[in-house]
């Protein structure tokens, strides 16, 4: 099984990914740990990491043509095209958002860039485009992850 876990940073993307990889016995690769590890990339003057998304997916897509039982977790990869069997889209209030990221201290124009992001459905969008019906899982992020993990697991299985 091929999966990836999309959302907007504090979604709760990483320890859905923990979650599943444990229960399903997937190897969990963060995407920007995937660009570091394989030279694709640079931090910008904000200390930023960008990611070159063509170079990136074909890396990754090598990656997971040679590999089975791999999660791929990240924000920016919603705008790949990566051969996965799921994706699995994690959505959140953006109010709820706001309080998770205030609580990780990121800055306000970071605050405000990720939150419009969820309010406009940034990620959905570009999972829609990307990949088919059938490919994609909608999961909202629930403020107990447990709940988010059932909810994610039940869904993949059905």
């Amino acid at each position: 099984m091929r999966l990836m876990v999309v959302g907007t940073p504090g979604c709760g993307k990483t320890t859905l990914a923990k979650l599943l990889g444990k229960k399903l016995k997937l190897k969990v690769i963060n995407e920007k740990d995937f660009a570091l590890q394989n030279s694709i990339g640079k931090f910008d003057d904000s200390n930023e990491l960008e990611i070159p998304l063509k170079k990136f997916e074909k890396k990754a897509n090598e990656f997971l043509s040679k590999n089975d039982n791999v999660l791929f977790e990240g924000h920016v990869i919603c705008e790949t095209k990566l051969k996965v069997d799921k994706v699995i889209l994690i959505q959140v209030d953006p109010e709820e958002l706001e309080f998770r990221l205030e609580q990780r201290h990121y800055s306000i124009d970071k605050i405000l860039d990720n939150v419009f992001c969820e309010g406009i459905d940034y990620c959905k969008k570009y999972v829609q485009r990307n990949y088919s019906k059938n490919k994609i899982i909608l999961v909202k992020s629930l403020s107990n992850p447990g709940l988010t993990f059932a909810n994610a697991l039940f869904l993949l299985q059905k």
